[in-house]
């Protein structure tokens, strides 16, 4: 086993690209006229068959291979920055408190506030020195809904901004030592777009819980799942959870399968007025649990109601960041993807080592997914026994009967004589 493995290993170690051994071809539509770089965006039946990582996925102009690089914008990151407050404390009966910012943009901040049942407003202005004179940046209100099952929303969604401090009022039943931190993330130089690769308004119940199903493609990333509820209920909060398992069975009968894949977010709708003051908040979409298979997987997505009524669905899909490769447009030449060749591995080029995305890059876009008329299969370039392993058993054991047969006439001449 050891010596098959190491062969293919080597096969596939040696494998370089040809045409003739893909398996499936797509042509490059609205390539521009003048030498410019092209971006397009991958479907996701283009991930299904390319192979782990887009593996086998090829540029050709031609017979001539094009380099290329595959660009997209990661997900703003979970509040990874911990700011401590300054100057925490009672203004006029208030609480109010300044921080220190990072170097570079932000927008989204989140109080850690270590209280429950609450509506406030909070008031938020910028400046450069801690002293110094101060812009406003808005009033936002934070909430917790516990009591009546409506969740809890602490984030101040700022305009982007680089202030080099920031001062904070609440006006509300918030004490200063209730106030534990604050959180930030960098803002993006631009919001990932999305791809959507399934969706459907298809739910049921079961017990209190309301379930939605998906199956996706082998190597398809899921990045994010994303909810449309209908009217009913208008105001809601619901933990979701998220459970994946790889629909086939193990390779091998030694080989065991994976465990399914577990996480958990929540969703919320809230558009109300309290304490005269109006709430208008949506969350509606979560971070799925990325990792891809080889083999198709079971989405099963877990709305937990408890003794609340279920939220009628509208839909929902299951979506992943645009995928958009990237490449060095000629004039008046013709593009092709090929993909389908499970012998390649991924390509290493300059182009995407060295790449920075135009701002005034050209869109092209992708035809269908066609079979490539010239595709054959790679010879098999094993050695006649890895072909054929049976034949070198039943050697082994002819052998083996053989010298049985010959020693056994060798004992009945030794008895003879």
């Amino acid at each position: 086993m050891t010596l098959r493995l190491a062969a293919l290993l080597l096969l596939i170690a040696a494998a370089t690209p040809s045409r003739r051994y893909f398996r499936y071809d797509r042509a490059v539509l609205d390539s521009p006229p003048q030498a410019q770089q092209t971006c397009l965006t991958l479907d996701p039946a283009t991930f299904t068959h390319t192979g782990r990582n887009l593996a086998s996925l090829r540029l050709y102009n031609g017979e001539s291979p094009i380099p290329y690089a595959i660009n997209y914008a990661e997900p703003i990151q979970s509040y990874a920055k911990s700011i401590t407050p300054l100057n925490l404390g009672l203004n006029g009966g208030t609480t109010t408190f300044d921080a220190a910012m990072p170097d570079g943009p932000y927008s989204s901040l989140d109080l850690a506030i270590d209280a429950k049942n609450f509506i406030a407003t909070v008031r938020v202005t910028g400046s450069q020195t801690q002293s110094g004179p101060t812009t406003s940046l808005g009033a936002y209100t934070i909430f917790d809904f516990t009591r009546q099952n409506l969740g809890r929303s602490t984030v101040l969604h700022l305009p982007a901004s680089d202030f080099r401090y920031l001062h904070f009022r609440i006006d509300g039943p918030i004490h200063p030592d209730q106030i534990t931190g604050l959180n930030t993330g960098r803002l993006l130089a631009s919001q990932p777009q999305y791809v959507t690769i399934s969706v459907t308004n298809s739910a049921q119940q079961q017990n209190r819980d309301t379930l939605i199903k998906f199956t996706v493609p082998p190597d398809v990333p899921v990045d994010r799942i994303l909810f449309a509820p209908g009217r009913q209920p208008v105001n809601f909060s619901r933990n979701v959870t998220v459970t994946v398992a790889r629909t086939s069975p193990p390779s091998t009968d030694t080989e065991q399968p994976p465990p399914p894949i577990t996480t958990s977010g929540d969703i919320l709708r809230i558009h109300s007025t309290q304490n005269n003051r109006k709430i208008d908040e949506e969350h509606l979409a979560i971070d799925a649990p990325y990792q891809t298979f080889n083999s198709a997987t079971k989405w099963t997505i877990a709305i937990h109601n408890l003794d609340d009524a279920p939220i009628s669905i509208e839909s929902v899909s299951l979506q992943m960041i645009a995928r958009n490769l990237c490449f060095q447009a000629q004039p008046g030449a013709s593009y092709n993807l090929y993909y389908g060749d499970a012998a390649l591995n991924a390509p290493h080029y300059d182009y995407a080592t060295l790449f920075t995305l135009d701002k005034n890059a050209a869109h092209a876009s992708l035809g269908p997914e066609q079979p490539n008329p010239q595709y054959q299969p790679r010879p098999d370039t094993r050695p006649f026994t890895e072909k054929h392993p049976a034949l070198l058993w039943i050697a082994l054991i002819a052998a083996i009967l053989l010298l049985g047969v010959i020693a056994l006439r060798s004992s009945k001449q030794l008895k003879q004589s």
